[in-house]
């Protein structure tokens, strides 16, 4: 390797690691579509405590559970003062399907161009039926009222989940 290539290598991996988000640092401002026909901002969510879940996919077995879990406890994190939003890839007519179909409570916001997925890291290579394929690897991210990321999760076990991340959101 030249002396040329080994100094470009270094500058590369630090812009790796500023694409993701970091514990205690304001998360970027992004835009998406959202159900209901709406634009959801991150700056129009200032103000209240932010759940962010990614999951895979709509009406799959763990996503609509994690979606179920998380509207049972809808009221108990509206009155910690928190606000959910579910993203996926999947397009916004799927999301209304998937909303209109399990009654969430919140929006879902649809990153068909992955770009939201890529700022907080959440594409992974996974195995489906033997082939490799890169898709979301479920994921929380809890913000506080200024938009700083105070807690996230990461290859997390469905079950239970919602109810970990509302006690968080509590104890902020």
């Amino acid at each position: 390797m030249s002396a040329a290539s080994r100094s470009r290598a270094p500058s590369k991996r630090k812009a790796a690691a500023r694409s993701t988000v970091t514990i205690g640092k304001a998360i970027a401002d992004f835009s998406l579509p959202a159900t209901g026909g709406a634009l959801w901002r991150l700056k129009d969510a200032r103000g209240r405590k932010l759940v962010l879940y990614f999951y895979p996919r709509d009406n799959t077995p763990g996503c609509t559970l994690e979606g179920q879990q998380f509207a049972a406890l809808a009221p108990r994190f509206e009155r910690a003062g928190v606000t959910i939003v579910g993203i996926s890839r999947d397009s916004l007519a799927a999301h209304e399907r998937f909303r209109e179909q399990m009654k969430f409570p919140f929006a879902l916001l649809s990153d068909a161009d992955s770009l939201v997925c890529k700022q907080f890291d959440v594409i992974r290579e996974k195995n489906m039926y033997g082939r490799k394929v890169m898709g979301i690897e479920r994921s929380t991210f809890l913000l506080d009222a200024r938009g700083v990321l105070r807690h996230q999760w990461r290859k997390l076990k469905v079950d239970g989940h919602a109810l970990q991340v509302l006690e968080t959101a509590q104890a902020l």
